[in-house]
């Protein structure tokens, strides 16, 4: 059970937690072969087929393992062997990448996660901490964030401590002092608890719960947590 009183920030998931990813990645993906198609015909036909892709994605994380917790980078390097590969011009991967992120900050939100983000901005101070790469100002949620850390830029992601405890610093608070929210059971509400957080975990497609220890509370919706902080009053701005 969640002790309201301790909470003085939220960190928060992104994708899956403010919006479905896949839509956003399957469009950014068809953009991509799309542009392809017209620039460079021998990339996009490694790109077309979903087993020479992963084999291309592979092999860059097998050359350079050190970015495998970098999702544009490595999306970028693949599309850079891909067109090595098919001796194409390798300088188009700069902009065959923009392509492909331009489209996957183009998200669709859960009806209830912009009142969600209202009202929680209104409460704590916010840090958005994700695995993937979404722009906060991109996708346009920027407004109800103090801070976003990825694992990107950070260097480490979720679940391992540090980007944790980075992400309550840039709060100002104690890492046990943060509640963390996000829908992936092991990276999330995992991560969350074994970097001293309190968790919540949000599963909006009844997923069983199959690990020792538990979130704090679970809940469907966004809509559900705020009901669960609606005791709290709003911060002097």
């Amino acid at each position: 059970m969640l002790d309201i009183s301790k909470i003085r920030a939220i960190t928060l998931d992104l994708d899956d937690t403010l919006w479905p990813i896949w839509p956003a990645i399957e469009r950014a993906e068809n953009a991509l072969a799309a542009w392809l198609g017209q620039q460079a015909p021998g990339a996009a036909a490694v790109f077309a087929d979903p087993d020479a892709r992963l084999a291309v994605r592979q092999e860059v994380v097998r050359c350079r393992p050190e970015i495998g917790h970098d999702l544009g980078t490595l999306r970028r390097e693949s599309i850079r062997l891909a067109l090595h590969r098919a001796n194409e011009d390798t300088s188009l991967a700069e902009p065959a990448f923009e392509v492909f992120f331009a489209e996957r900050m183009r998200v669709d939100f859960f009806d209830d996660a912009l009142p969600a983000l209202a009202f929680l901005a209104a409460r704590f101070p916010m840090v958005a901490l994700s695995n993937g790469n979404a722009d906060l100002g991109r996708v346009g949620v920027a407004e109800f964030f103090v801070a976003g850390l990825s694992a990107s830029e950070f260097g480490v992601g979720k679940p391992d401590p540090r980007i944790f405890h980075a992400a309550a610093s840039s709060a100002g608070v104690a890492a046990d002092a943060v509640l963390h929210v996000g829908d992936d059971a092991a990276l999330d509400v995992l991560g969350g608890l074994g970097a001293g957080m309190q968790t919540v975990w949000v599963n909006r497609s009844d997923h069983l719960w199959t690990h020792d220890v538990h979130p704090h509370e679970t809940v469907t919706t966004l809509s559900a947590l705020c009901d669960l902080l609606r005791a709290v009053p709003e911060r002097a701005q």
